[in-house]
């Protein structure tokens, strides 16, 4: 028995005609006649007497008019407790700065939509900071990039990126190419966050493993400041999709890494489920959600999911 069938019940007594009820509820008559013989079929009652005059209800019908009344206001009443109950509460979310130029407002924007009482903080800021504050409690959520580093918590991989040169036109003019080994970083001067950044341990393991050697020229634990200096020509410097997604591609020249690929994974670490509040829950599976979908529709560049 469905609830729908319910409805077409109550509106054929009361209309007292199978033709004004099916204009009512902008259903064919065939199709409503259908619906209350399999409701009959179901019951095994005969529910409606079919006349010259038009339709009213046998006495097992007016019985069964009376509770199905009742179930539909119950019905009713539950819709209305559904949507006063939204979800509210508060959770905290962090990302790196790269990340968040290209997730942060996405994010925003989907949790205003679908969650408009939980209250958000996000905080921006380092991967090994946020891989601190979310050992430490002190956010709910995070996305960073070494998984190894998070004690206990649940880490999700969601997302693998690309990582690109970026430099003014004038320090990189002696590529030709569009696309350049990484043994060629060799005699590139480079810009890059500290030892313990993330994005700096990924590319310090990936030299290790490869026996690779960059030249690491200076050193900056800011995107703002970092893609300053990288503008001004002191240096190029290795950076995800995420962060040449905003870019003046006019002012500055991105050049794509093979043979390995330099890239980094993307975790999706939270506390547990028993420890997350019902709005952290909502968050996470939000923030997975916007995460593929920036992927998918090319809004995230070099960016591929992990198959799960």
């Amino acid at each position: 028995m469905e609830l729908r069938q319910l409805r077409y019940f109550v509106r054929i007594v009361e209309t007292g005609s199978m033709g004004s009820a099916a204009l009512d509820l902008d259903i064919g008559v065939s199709a409503l006649s259908q619906q209350m013989t399999r409701l009959e079929n179901e019951l095994a009652i005969r529910l409606l007497q079919r006349t010259s005059r038009g339709v009213t209800p046998t006495n097992a019908g007016l019985a069964f008019y009376s509770q199905a009344q009742l179930a539909l206001r119950h019905a009713d009443d539950a819709i209305l407790a559904a949507r006063d109950a939204r979800l509210s509460g508060h959770v905290s979310v962090g990302m790196a700065p790269s990340t968040a130029s290209v997730l942060g407002m996405p994010f925003i924007h989907a949790m205003r939509e679908h969650y408009a009482d939980v209250r958000l903080h996000v905080v921006e800021s380092l991967s090994g900071n946020l891989e601190r504050m979310i050992n430490t409690r002190q956010i709910d959520l995070a996305v960073v990039f070494q998984k190894e580093k998070i004690l206990r918590w649940s880490a999700r991989p969601v997302l693998e990126e690309r990582l690109f040169l970026i430099g003014t036109h004038e320090l990189l003019a002696d590529i030709q190419d569009d696309i350049i080994t990484p043994a060629q970083l060799a005699n590139i001067p480079l810009i890059m966050p500290s030892l313990g950044h993330g994005l700096r341990g990924r590319l310090e393991a990936i030299c290790q493993e490869h026996g690779l050697k960059v030249d690491i020229a200076t050193e900056i634990d800011g995107l703002t400041l970092l893609m300053h200096a990288v503008r001004s020509g002191l240096g190029a410097t290795l950076q995800p999709g995420a962060a040449i997604s905003h870019l003046e591609r006019d002012a500055l020249r991105v050049i794509g890494v093979h043979n390995p690929v330099l890239s980094r994974p993307n975790f999706l670490v939270s506390l547990s489920d028993d420890e997350l509040t019902p709005a952290g829950l909502a968050a996470r599976v939000m923030l997975t959600k916007v995460m593929r979908e920036l992927v998918e529709t090319g809004c995230w560049p070099g960016a591929t999911l992990y198959a799960h």
